[in-house]
């Protein structure tokens, strides 16, 4: 299992400040610590206060709305190399990339943001032979690619198919991309 699973379905209306956005939040996902969702979060989060023992108020200079968090004691060493921003500048205040492991971490995950609880970078994964990340199924049937091999497969056999129900999409586009060697996680 996946160190960081989540669900981006809520039967409660799922609000940020006044907006709901119920709507465009309904798929499940597990985080692969790639830590692209945050490298651009340092626009969004800005740490407006800081209260000593790793503990901060963070602002959300979209929509107003404040959150008091604080970077769990396993994570303080993490927290304290701020090489990170040398690579990503605008990257979320709490995002950590370990090296060794080469994976990102939130270091105040425990107690993030409501925004990025809810928050989920894809519907669909999808992995090569070598289990490595190929592509992307966001919102709908927006893609990312990360290889060649499946952006033409996606191209040629799945981008015009079309099908009124969306389980029974998910699993033609399965059943094509696992005849190719490719795995998918959703």
């Amino acid at each position: 299992m996946l160190p960081f699973p989540g669900r981006c379905f809520s039967p409660e209306p799922i609000r940020i400040g006044r907006q709901d956005i119920s709507g465009i939040l309904s798929m499940p996902f597990s985080c692969q610590q790639c830590g692209e969702c945050c490298t651009k979060m340092g626009y969004v989060f800005a740490i407006t206060e800081e209260y000593g023992n790793y503990e901060y108020l963070v602002k959300n200079e979209y929509l107003g709305d404040t959150s008091r968090v604080t970077v769990a004691p396993d994570m303080v060493p993490l927290f304290e190399d701020r090489s990170v921003f040398e690579s990503f500048p605008r990257a979320c205040p709490f995002l950590r990339i370990d090296r060794t492991e080469g994976k990102a971490f939130c270091t105040v995950h425990q107690t993030r943001p409501e925004l990025c609880r809810i928050y989920g970078c894809w519907r669909m994964l999808i992995l090569d032979w070598r289990g490595r990340r190929a592509g992307r199924v966001m919102h709908g049937s927006s893609v990312s690619f990360d290889d060649d091999l499946l952006r033409h497969i996606w191209d040629s056999r799945i981008r015009n198919m079309d099908s009124a129900d969306d389980e029974e999409w998910q699993q033609k586009v399965i059943r094509i991309l696992q005849r190719f060697g490719y795995t998918v996680i959703r």
